[in-house]
């Protein structure tokens, strides 16, 4: 009889240190998958950032084109106002 309640004791003690070991396994498991969403995630950020220094880059390289642009027809337009001045036909 005692040995029958030390067997079911001891099958009591199997099952819940089964279950702690299943449990930690998750928890290992859904931590190793978050750790690999983030790493993703932290990838995309990175990425989306080099593309938004690319396009800053680019959006400023045009607007100096623009400027440089602006002042080279403006200066000829100043300049085109005198030469109808003095022209005599």
């Amino acid at each position: 009889m005692l040995k029958a309640i030390n067997t079911k004791i001891l099958l009591a003690i199997l099952a819940a240190l089964t279950a702690i070991g299943g449990a930690l396994t998750y928890q290992r498991h859904e931590a190793a998958k978050a750790a690999a969403a983030a790493a993703k995630a932290a990838a995309i950020l990175q990425q989306q950032q080099k593309e938004a220094e690319e396009r800053k880059a680019e959006d400023e390289a045009f607007r100096q084109r623009v400027e440089a642009d602006k002042k080279k027809h403006n200066s000829a337009a100043a300049h085109e106002g005198k030469t109808w001045r003095k022209y005599i036909p």
